[in-house]
C-alpha cells in the first residue's frame, strides 16, 4: 500500500513538472513576439500596403497584425492604452500629425543607418522620432479651357483680385491645409501667412466643403476654374472606375507652384513612427526600414500614385508626364511646429 502511494505521488510530481515546463515554455514564447509580430496602428487604408505587409511577412516571416482607424482615433487609443499599449508602429498622413504624436509622447526616437541612408533629412524627424515612407505634393489644378497658365505661379498670387469667385479649396480643418498654411507661416511670417489666408477666403467660388476630389468635380462642374489639391487624387481620379471621377479627373490640368526662383512646391508625408511602448521594437525598426527599400518604394510609387522618399526609385507613369519639379526643402517636422499658429489664423480670418 505504501509502495504504491509512493509511485503515484511521484507520477503525480512528473506530471506537474512536466506541465510547469510546458507551461514555461509556452509562456516564453507568448512573451516573446518580438521574433514573430509586429503590431501596426495605420491610418492608411489602401491596398498596396495590405500587399506589402504580406510581402514583408513572406519576406521576414513576421506576421503584421494590423488595427486601421482614422489617425485621431489610433492616437486617442495610444493615449488611452498607456505603457500597456501593444502597437509597435504608428503610420498616418500628414507631417502635422506625426508631430502630434511625438509632442504627446507616443512615438520614439530610433537610429537606423538603412533609414537614414534612404530618406533624405528633410522626410524624417530630425531626432529620428517617425520617418516618411511616400510624400505627395499639394498644386493647382485648372480648368485649362477658362485658365491660362501663364497666369499661374505661386500660392501666394492665388489671392490676386482675377481669381476672385474662381477658387475652390477644402476646411480649414483640414491637415493638409493647415500643413500649407504651417509652411506659409515658415516662408512669409505669420503676417505674411494671414494676408495669404484672407486673400483666399476672399476669392472663393463657395464657402469650403467637401474633399480634394471634390473640388476637382467643382472645376469639372464650372463652379469655379482652380483648386489646390493633393497630386495623388489627380491619379486616383484618373484611374476610378466611377465615369464622373475620370471625367473629372480630366478636365483638369495639374501646375507646381513656386517654381523658378521661388521657395518649391509643398510637399507633405505618409509616416510611419516606433510606438513609445513598442513590445516589438526590433521588428518595428525591420519593418520600417522594408518600407524605405526599392521593392516597397517602387510599389508605392506604381500603385497609388505617391512619390518615393528614396532617390532614384522611379515614380509613376502619370506622375512622370507631369514632369520634374521643385519641392519646398524646409524640414517637414516645421509643419507640426507650425500647426498650431495655422489653425489660429484661420480662426482670425474666418476660413470656414
Amino acid at each position: 500500500m505504501f509502495k504504491n502511494k509512493l509511485f503515484i505521488l511521484i507520477a503525480v510530481g512528473m506530471g506537474f513538472l512536466m506541465y510547469s515546463c510546458g507551461s514555461e515554455k509556452a509562456r516564453n514564447q507568448e512573451e516573446s513576439p518580438e521574433e514573430q509580430v509586429v503590431n501596426v496602428y495605420t491610418h492608411r487604408h489602401y491596398d498596396v500596403d495590405k500587399q506589402l505587409f504580406a510581402d514583408f511577412t513572406t519576406e521576414t516571416g513576421i506576421k503584421v497584425n494590423v488595427v486601421n482607424a482614422s489617425a485621431d482615433e489610433l492616437i486617442q487609443k495610444m493615449e488611452l492604452e498607456g505603457d500597456k499599449s501593444p502597437a509597435d508602429v504608428l503610420i498616418t498622413v500628414d507631417a502635422g500629425r506625426l508631430h502630434r504624436a511625438k509632442e504627446k509622447g507616443l512615438i520614439k526616437a530610433v537610429k537606423s543607418t538603412v533609414l537614414e541612408d534612404n530618406i533624405p533629412s528633410k522626410f524624417r524627424d530630425p531626432e529620428g522620432h517617425w520617418f516618411g515612407v511616400t510624400y505627395r505634393a499639394r498644386v493647382i489644378v485648372y480648368a485649362p479651357d477658362r485658365v491660362n497658365e501663364t497666369d499661374l505661379s505661386t500660392y501666394e498670387s492665388l489671392i490676386d483680385d482675377k481669381w476672385k469667385g474662381k477658387l475652390l479649396i477644402r476646411s480649414s480643418s483640414n491637415i493638409y491645409n493647415q500643413s500649407l498654411m504651417a509652411s506659409l507661416i515658415a516662408a512669409n511670417g505669420e503676417d505674411g501667412a494671414k494676408a495669404w489666408a484672407e486673400g483666399m477666403v476672399k476669392n472663393m467660388a463657395r464657402e469650403p466643403k467637401g474633399s480634394d476630389r471634390d473640388q476637382v468635380k467643382a472645376i469639372a462642374s464650372g463652379i469655379g476654374d482652380i483648386a489646390v489639391v493633393n497630386t495623388y487624387y489627380i491619379g486616383k481620379l484618373l484611374n476610378s472606375k466611377v465615369e464622373e471621377e475620370v471625367t473629372a479627373g480630366k478636365a483638369v490640368k495639374v501646375f507646381f507652384p513656386n517654381q523658378g526662383e521661388g521657395r518649391g512646391t509643398h510637399i507633405n508625408v505618409s509616416g510611419a513612427a516606433v510606438a513609445k511602448h513598442a513590445p516589438n521594437e526590433a521588428n518595428a525598426v525591420k519593418f520600417i526600414e522594408y518600407l524605405s527599400g526599392d521593392k516597397a518604394q517602387s510599389v508605392f510609387a506604381g500603385a497609388n500614385y505617391e512619390y518615393p522618399v528614396k532617390p532614384g526609385v522611379k515614380v509613376a507613369e502619370l506622375l512622370d508626364s507631369w514632369g520634374t519639379f521643385k519641392s519646398d526643402a524646409i524640414n517637414l517636422s516645421v509643419l507640426g511646429e507650425n500647426n498650431q499658429a495655422a489653425v489660429m489664423l484661420f480662426d482670425e480670418v474666418g476660413w470656414k
